[in-house]
């Protein structure tokens, strides 16, 4: 009765190593979609019932393909959909009344929630934390504020601060 006669109890398997395809990221083994080797008992006990790993099968595999094709197509989608938005804000002017004193001074400050609402307010969907501000305005004056909307698409905003109309 030799060792030839011995079958691995999941394929893919060795006496020594295991090999799985990440369902999720797992620091310090790989990212999503990773196909790796590891310990039988590390995908026994931790990575399988965890969720973060399943066989490697080759169905598993093709699927992991197919997903990884919907997610590109669906970041590419997305960044056209923000670079059009980039486009549209880049020619857009943002007027915000503010109350000042006769220097100038802005009693309070606009932050980037102040421009985020008035971007929506025009049909511009830009988030608060899209507006990337040095530090609130505090002066009545003319601004360009730069926005990132993601990584790759990035613009500018001009924002007039201008004094409130008194009743």
């Amino acid at each position: 009765m030799g060792r030839n006669r011995i079958k691995s109890a999941v394929t893919g398997t060795t006496r020594t190593s295991i090999q799985v395809l990440l369902a999720e990221d797992v620091q310090s083994l790989g990212e999503q979609g990773d196909v790796v080797r590891v310990k039988p008992g590390y995908a026994r006990n931790y990575l399988l019932p965890q969720g973060l790993a399943t066989i490697a099968t080759e169905h598993n595999k093709r699927m992991v393909e197919r997903h990884i094709v919907r997610v590109e197509q669906a970041r590419t989608d997305k960044i056209k959909a923000y670079r059009d938005l980039a486009a549209s804000v880049s020619k857009y002017s943002v007027t915000l009344e503010a109350n000042a004193n006769k220097d100038g001074h802005l009693y309070g400050s606009v932050v980037s929630r102040d421009i985020s609402e008035a971007l929506k307010s025009s049909g511009y969907t830009v988030e608060p934390e899209h507006i990337m501000l040095e530090g609130p305005l505090k002066e009545l004056g003319m601004y360009t504020v730069k926005v990132e909307l993601h990584a790759d698409v990035k613009t500018e905003v001009k924002v007039w601060v201008v004094p409130s109309a008194e009743a």
